[in-house]
């Protein structure tokens, strides 16, 4: 089983057309939906794919919510609501009647008062929160310790095929201290890699990786491939999940299990649709 935790999908062609990504972008101004990424992602194993909604419009989580009520593969939904928005609680109490809307990805932070309402309500109805880096995650995750947060993307640190800097992983560290403070394996070749096309060789990426398990271990770290922004990389996406296969596998048979599926399961709450 292979759950990939961060997708995008998004139509420019619908009648309403689409607030990201930008006409003048040629690699992602096309339609991405199911069907386009199932094409690529089932042949390697693909079981299923947790949707990352990156659209400011606050209906585009009904429109993922709407694709996931015809197509099971999609198992959950990480919505985008702004937590300092006046109309966020109510918005995140309709979404979340739905059970395949499994949290929001946006920048919380506990020292502000609309970032603490918005934590309490995560956790009040048991939703997660999907996040960049920032200084405020692990002030928040000790906040909130029933509050299961999800850095995105290896929190940013640069991938240069040499080991990160010290202090660059210093913030990663004080996050990966709390015990519900997962990362999510994801955006290497397009986003960290320094090096464009990204490298292929498990090689260049192992020193920030190893850095990674180091800090999070087996039991918290997650595979996200970051389709179709992915594309960004001049790599396909079976070369984007080999690399990743290649390095976890060697990390025996459990730990890949963890990293593909099992560690998104805890982290998620993702529901389990094959029998739909």
């Amino acid at each position: 089983m292979i759950i990939d935790t961060h997708t995008h999908f998004y139509d420019p062609f619908r009648p309403q057309g689409v607030p990201w990504p930008e006409k003048d972008d040629e690699i992602l101004y096309r339609r991405a939906l199911p069907e386009d990424y199932k094409a690529l992602a089932v042949p390697e194993g693909v079981t299923g794919t947790v949707m990352v909604e990156c659209s400011p419009w606050v209906e585009d989580n009904q429109w993922v919510l709407d694709l996931a009520a015809a197509d099971p593969f999609i198992v959950g939904l990480v919505g985008h609501l702004e937590p300092d928005a006046p109309d966020f609680a109510a918005h995140l109490e309709r979404f979340a009647a739905d059970p395949i809307f499994l949290g929001i990805r946006a920048r919380v932070h506990a020292a502000e008062s609309h970032g603490l309402a918005a934590a309490e309500m995560l956790v009040a109805h048991d939703l997660e929160l999907d996040t960049g880096l920032h200084e405020g995650v692990p002030a928040l995750a000790e906040h909130f310790p029933a509050l299961r947060i999800v850095i995105n993307h290896i929190g940013g640190i640069p991938i240069d095929g040499r080991p990160p800097d010290p202090a660059r992983l210093e913030l990663m560290r004080q996050a990966a201290a709390h015990p519900q403070v997962y990362c999510k394996v994801s955006g290497l070749m397009d986003l960290r890699s320094q090096v464009k096309p990204a490298p292929t060789d498990v090689d260049f990426y192992a020193p920030v990786l190893d850095a990674l398990w180091d800090l999070f271990g087996e039991d918290r770290l997650i595979y996200g491939s970051d389709w179709p922004v992915s594309d960004r990389s001049g790599r396909e996406y079976a070369d984007i999940q080999r690399l990743v296969m290649t390095y976890f596998t060697a990390r025996g048979k459990e730990a890949t299990e963890k990293y593909f599926w099992r560690n998104a399961k805890a982290a998620y709450k993702w529901i389990d649709r094959a029998g739909k």
